[in-house]
């Protein structure tokens, strides 16, 4: 009886994955485009994918991935044109924000995600918060 307790209590616990990064988010100005997607959280994970370009010419893509570890840990896994995932460890996160970090990692070493209402705000920057990128997505229109 107290092992399932204090199992259910260190589930309870346990870090959780960004649900409310779900769906397909857009950005467009003038020509330029950019578009995420993600899946909900199922089974400690959630798969995802990003593309960027200009009218009809892809720029860049990337397939990415949010997973609970073995260790307890949320991390966003990135792997931009198809190459070696790079791990971004969850540092501050709640219902509606989520950071990610690697120091170790030349550019970007931070990621950070917040939903402000009905829009998705994502930027990208040193650990500083210098050089940094930002999209402000809506939600795709399907």
């Amino acid at each position: 009886m107290l092992a399932s307790i204090l199992a259910a209590a260190a589930a309870s616990q346990a870090p959780a994955l960004p649900a409310f990064m779900t769906g397909c988010w857009d950005l467009t100005e003038g020509d330029h485009w950019t578009q995420e997607c993600w899946m909900e959280p199922k089974a400690s994970l959630m798969l995802g994918a990003s593309r960027e370009g200009s009218g009809d010419k892809l720029k860049s893509w990337e397939q990415l991935r949010v997973e609970l570890g073995s260790d307890g840990k949320v991390v966003l896994w990135a792997s931009p044109h198809g190459r070696a995932a790079v791990p971004f460890e969850a540092r501050n996160s709640s219902a509606t924000t989520v950071e990610f970090t690697n120091v170790r990692h030349d550019y970007p070493q931070r990621i950070h995600y917040e939903l402000k209402g009905e829009k998705l705000e994502a930027e990208i920057s040193l650990i500083d918060g210098s050089k940094p990128v930002r999209w402000t997505y809506v939600r795709e229109k399907r």
